[in-house]
């Protein structure tokens, strides 16, 4: 299956539970791909003593996970994105909705 992981939330421990389930996803041969919009591109500043978002982050890139950042929403709290969360574009994001089987949405 082709999973599409639309994450708008700035909240660490649905944040961090999105990237879990991607994890799990990839474990199971599927393909994931994650777009971060709104306060969702604020993923990497997020981390908590009980949530540590950016370990999920990374064990999902490792895994053969992708991650999209939408670059307005970037540009809009003066970031440029990075390595794990690069810059994208709503074409990727609408790429992402057309091309996966299911999108859920966090």
């Amino acid at each position: 299956m082709k999973l599409g992981l639309v994450i708008y939330s700035d909240d660490s421990e649905t944040v961090w539970n999105a990237f879990r389930l991607g994890s799990f996803a990839l474990s199971q041969k599927d393909e994931v791909n994650v777009f971060l919009l709104g306060r969702g591109v604020e993923a990497e500043s997020i981390d908590t003593e009980k949530f540590k978002v950016t370990e999920q982050m990374k064990a999902f890139v490792n895994g053969g996970g992708k991650i999209f950042a939408c670059g307005s929403c970037l540009k809009i709290r003066h970031s440029d994105g990075s390595e794990t969360c690069p810059l994208s574009t709503m074409n990727d994001l609408y790429s992402i909705i057309k091309d996966n089987d299911k999108i859920l949405t966090f």
